[in-house]
């Protein structure tokens, strides 16, 4: 398989196990779990074409059970799941990528999830620069997580190390 063939079954892989299981005739269990079989049938794939998605991606984000018969994404869903990811003591500092247009925005409502669950948020500057660099010009915001947290914001990780929050008021942000 090609590697721009990695990346386009990785995109469609993700739509289907973060926005629209149905569209494919998939139903995700509560914990956002799909069956490897039914979704190997759904997508007229082999095992080894997922594998390698799955492996492929860099950004790791899906995971098998340990069983390996049943996959979802790490995170990013805008379909109700819980991925059971326990509350965790974040970094003092964790970073969010975006580009300039959406600055004011974000200045007057701070980093709100959109038609996702979650905030997303960087252990680093470079992986918030690489993401904002998906729509343009990317800045990189340093966000105060040890403030948030202190005054009540409950974080949680995700398998492939994203941090995810409710939302970050503008106060807890500066500009790198």
């Amino acid at each position: 398989m090609r590697d721009d063939d990695v990346v386009r079954r990785s995109k469609r892989l993700s739509y289907v196990l973060r926005h629209a299981p149905g569209s494919v005739g998939l139903a995700l269990d509560a914990a956002g779990w799909a069956d490897v079989a039914a979704l190997l049938a759904a997508l007229g794939w082999t095992r080894e074409q997922l594998d390698r998605v799955v492996a492929g991606n860099d950004k790791r984000r899906f995971a098998f059970d340990d069983t390996g018969t049943r996959i979802r994404a790490s995170q990013g869903h805008s379909v109700a799941v819980d991925l059971g990811y326990a509350a965790q003591d974040p970094p003092a500092v964790l970073f969010h990528g975006t580009v300039e247009r959406v600055l004011p925005a974000i200045e007057a409502e701070g980093l709100r999830p959109g038609r996702r669950h979650a905030v997303h948020l960087s252990p680093d500057a470079e992986t918030a620069r690489r993401v904002g660099a998906r729509r343009g010009r990317p800045v990189v915001l340093r966000v105060d997580a040890a403030g948030m947290a202190r005054d009540g914001a409950v974080f949680t990780r995700s398998a492939n190390g994203v941090w995810l929050v409710d939302a970050v008021p503008p106060r807890y942000l500066r500009r790198t």
